[in-house]
Formats: C-alpha cells, structure tokens, sequence
C-alpha cells in the first residue's frame, strides 16, 4: 500500500486510526459541487460520505449565484421553490455604466426557461438545503471538520483517504474517490496534477457596505467604469457586495496609496455609497482575491475524479464558477450511478465525465478570455475613455452571451 500525504504535514502512517468506514463514494469538499453529487447519489440508493475540512458551510465572498441552469436542475429534484422562499434577489440584466451611459450586456428576461434570471442566494444558505435535502436518505453521511491529510493508494488505484478531526485520524475506503474541494484542492495536489493555467488581466478586492433605507431594490448585478477603474455592484438583499477591480500586480501598489485614496475612487465610481464608503477604515475589512482561470489536461486516475474548481477554475466574468461545478456533479452522478450500483466502476466510466465536461468547459473559459479583452482591459486602460464595444451591443451576440450564461455550451439535465 501507498499513502500520498501533503508535504510538511502533521499526518503520518505512525499515527493510529481511530476508526475506518467503507462507502461506495467517498467526496471531498462540501461545495456546491460536492453537495449536489452526493445528494444525487444519496437518491440513487449509493452510500455515499461527504467530507467538508470546515465545521460550517460560511465563508465570506463566496459566490451566490444560481443561473437558470442550476434553477432547473434543482426544479427536476423538486426543490426549487424551496430555494426561492429563502431571502434573494434576482438579476435579470448584467449592465454596465461608463460616465452617463449605460449599457445592457446581457439581457435573461427573454430566454425560454421557467427561470429567466440569475438568483443570488447566500452559498451558505443554498449548501445548507441541498445536504438537507440529503440527510434524508440513510446512505448519506456528512462529515463537517473532516481535514483530509492523505490518499491511500494500492496497485496504483486510489481506495479512499484518510481525514484528521473529532480527536485524532480517521480512514474511508471507497471504490471512488472525488475531488470537490475547489481552486486549491488537496487532493488535487495529493495526487499530483498540475493544471494548466491562465492568468486574466485583473484582480478583485471585495468588500460590503450597509444598505440605506432610500436604496434601490432588486437591482441585481452592475458594473461602473471610469478613469481606468471597474467597479461591481451586487445588490445582497440586506447589504451591499462590491468588488473592485484591479490590473493583475497592482495590490500593493494600491495599498501604497492609501485607503483614503482608494475610498475617494470608490466614491466617484459609485456616489451613491460616498456617504458609507469611508466605514470602510483599513484594508482588514477588504477581500483580496488573486483571479486566475486553470483547467486540467486530465480529470481522473484510477480511483479518482477531479470536478468543479478542483478540475477546472473559472475567472469570475458572469459568475458562471457554480453553475458549471454543479453541472459537473449531475454529468458525474448520470454517467456512474449505474457502475456505482453493480460495483464495475471502470476508468472510462471516469473518462466519461470529463468527455462530456471538457469542451463545455473550454468553451466558457474562451467566452471569458473574450470578456476580458473586450470589457476588463479597456476598463482599466487609464489612458482612454471607457466605452462598451459595439460588438456587444448587437442583439444576436448578446443572445449568444445570455445563452452561454443562462446554461453553458450544453443544457444539463438529471437523470432518473
């Protein structure tokens, strides 16, 4: 037997275990992705265990939006509308103000599905109905403060991993293990893949502002640029999500400058927050977040299946990151719940996913790399005015974007 472990960790073979299960699937990562596979499998009748490193489902920043296409997937499961009735907002335009004008980037409204908007909803809260949903089903486990240290590895197949929490180390053996555990996966690491990676023209600070009783509602999501500044506004119900867009390296440049410098650019971009934005005192009350977008030549080895961020990270260019880690959850459950079930998981079954996730993927990572071009560096050009290309004015190249958006290259469906 083999065991990869991360270097310079705490875990090692002399370590006892406390205790070792057997499941049929074992996931790391309580992600959106990771979520919706196992509460997929659950329904199929495959024991499946969810391992999530954290004791909870909160983190800040993370992304919140469900575009039609999840919408519906989470229709077929029938618990869509338990969705809408928690607290959201829902975004129908993605539009962009440059000086006194605006323009519409992408328009849902007129698209051909039950759910013609993007539905922000707090990941937390969207994370906490889908295992819900799960625990309803005696073949699911959810295992939150679950830190995996090591793959276990015989005849170079992977058999499961071991986790340290509650009071020392455990192991799961399964026939399948996957890798849900995002952008800065361990597993990913463990077993030794290397991503090839891109690096978009910008990095993002996000922050958040108090609402004001005179605001406006339901507004979604927008851009402001001016001056070689981007500026995104998302409406958060309660609060304001802004996130300021900056060229790639120029952080600490920034910082130089000062947070008052940095409060009165946010004010001009955005006036209507000039009377809040200066509670924002020091840079500890702002996220920084290094964009870059990657994908994996190959998604799987013996044993294991890499999916969501963890296969592939997306730019945050129309928050698509969520919607195609989900759909490669319910691509992931169609394609192996019936090898699961008769115990004849092959590696083409694990080829399989990503035959039908790949092209989708790099379709949409090509999509954004077009954004970013088009929109992201003129915006941060200070040396000319910003205007919206032209290009994307066009009716028929702003239905493309919407579709892309709304579903992805392909419509994902669940199936029975």
């Amino acid at each position: 037997m083999a065991v990869n472990s991360v270097e310079n960790s705490e875990f090692t073979t002399t370590h006892s275990v406390i205790d070792s299960q057997e499941t049929s699937c074992c996931i790391v990562g309580g992600g959106p992705a990771g979520a919706v596979l196992a509460l997929l499998l659950a329904r199929q009748n495959i024991p499946v265990i969810l391992l999530e490193k954290h004791k909870d489902f909160d983190r800040e920043f993370r992304g919140d939006t469900l575009h039609p296409s999840v919408m519906e997937i989470m229709d077929q499961l029938g618990i869509a509308d338990k969705l809408l009735e928690l607290p959201h907002t829902k975004m129908r335009r993605l539009t962009i103000q440059a000086g006194e004008n605006t323009a519409a980037l992408v328009d849902l409204s007129s698209l051909k599905t039950k759910y013609p908007y993007i539905t922000i909803l707090p990941q937390v809260k969207f994370l906490e109905l889908i295992t819900a949903e799960a625990q309803r089903y005696p073949n699911f486990q959810l295992v939150m403060g679950a830190n995996v240290q090591e793959i276990i590895i015989e005849n170079e197949i992977v058999c499961g991993i071991r986790y340290r929490g509650h009071g020392g180390y455990h192991a799961v053996r399964s026939p399948l293990t996957v890798a849900a555990d995002g952008r800065f996966s361990r597993l990913r690491q463990l077993a030794g893949f290397e991503p090839i990676k891109t690096s978009p023209p910008m990095d993002v600070l996000w922050f958040r502002l108090p609402r004001s009783p005179h605001d406006v509602k339901d507004s979604g999501v927008g851009g402001r640029a001016a001056g070689g500044h981007l500026l995104v506004v998302i409406d958060r119900l309660d609060y304001w999500q802004l996130g300021y867009v900056i060229l790639k390296g120029s952080y600490q440049k920034l910082r130089d400058l000062g947070i008052e410098n940095w409060q009165k650019s946010v004010a001009k971009l955005a006036p209507e927050f000039a009377d809040r934005v200066e509670q924002i005192k020091d840079w500890s009350q702002v996220s920084f977040l290094s964009v870059e977008s990657s994908r994996l030549p190959r998604w799987y080895r013996p044993g294991l299946l890499l999916i969501g961020d963890a296969a592939h990270v997306m730019s945050p260019i129309g928050g698509v990151g969520i919607n195609y880690a989900i759909q490669d959850a319910v691509v992931a459950a169609n394609v192996l719940n019936t090898p699961l079930k008769n115990h004849h998981l092959h590696l083409w079954d694990l080829a399989e996913v990503q035959r039908q996730r790949e092209w989708p993927t790099r379709i949409i990572q090509g999509f954004q790399s077009l954004m970013q071009d088009q929109i992201i560096k003129g915006a941060l050009d200070s040396d000319r005015q910003f205007t919206p290309p032209a290009l994307l004015q066009l009716p028929i190249v702003r239905n493309i974007a919407a579709q892309l958006i709304a579903f992805g290259a392909t419509r994902v469906r669940v199936e029975e």
